[in-house]
């Protein structure tokens, strides 16, 4: 969508979950053990687990938190199973919204997920019913404010690298991968002196719904309902949130 920055979406989000420390180092500390736990305690052999710790260090975790969610997961005594599922529905006014959990009780998830749309507008559907709205990417974001650079020159960079595509904002160049691409292209950026105001793997919305009055109130109170459920991992959705910056 031209001239909307898809980042402005995700860092509302992100700034959300900062706003309620304590639980995100929780979901962080899940993150962690359950990459750890699929693909071993190395990060520079774990590239999920690289990811997130990266992650986490973003949201000034504490290393101590970091390293006892890789000695749990990777220890010898049985340690509770985690199980990723994922939730797709409508919220107020037809917003898509898909919602990604990791839980060692799915009947809790199930009837916690529900009851939050059920209570602000909006409903579950079945598997498939939004996810081909959006489409799989690697997102890095380049804050403008740190790096003095063309715009040109990043762009011609980040397609050297591999990248697919870059928009550009008043605040940042988003450079988008496809996914098995990602790390690659983070790499060679890093290597040009590049830092990242974010850099993850996630899930961009194709259209946009916009939404005002009443609905839009609702389907931002679903969106915190779920954010903070512990089970919830992340949550997206197609609501246009720009207009909240004209509010």
């Amino acid at each position: 969508m031209a001239g909307h920055s898809k980042w402005k979406n995700i860092q509302r989000r992100k700034n959300a979950q900062d706003a309620k420390r304590g639980k995100l180092f929780m979901k962080l500390a899940k993150e962690i053990y359950v990459a750890a736990k699929n693909g071993g305690g190395d990060p520079a052999a774990n590239p999920s687990l690289r990811l997130v710790i990266e992650k986490a260090k973003a949201a000034n975790m504490p290393s101590e938190n970091i390293e006892r969610a890789i000695k749990k997961a990777t220890g010898n005594q049985e340690h509770t199973h985690y199980e990723e599922i994922r939730y797709e529905g409508y919220g107020p006014g037809g917003v898509a919204v898909m919602v990604v959990c990791l839980t060692d009780n799915k009947n809790r998830t199930a009837a916690n997920v529900r009851a939050a749309f059920s209570k602000n507008g909006g409903n579950l559907g079945e598997t498939g019913c939004v996810s081909y709205l959006f489409e799989r990417k690697g997102l890095l974001v380049i804050d403008r404010g740190e790096h003095d650079v063309d715009e040109d020159e990043l762009l011609l960079l980040a397609i050297e690298a591999g990248a697919e595509e870059m928009e550009t904002t008043d605040e940042s160049f988003e450079v988008y991968t496809a996914p098995e691409s990602f790390e690659a292209v983070k790499e060679q950026l890093e290597q040009q002196g590049f830092t990242f105001a974010s850099a993850e793997i996630t899930m961009i919305p194709q259209t946009y719904t916009t939404l005002s009055g009443d609905e839009l109130k609702k389907m931002l109170k679903l969106i915190d309902t779920l954010e903070d459920d512990d089970d919830v991992q992340d949550i997206y959705h197609n609501l246009d949130e720009s207009v909240l910056d004209e509010a």
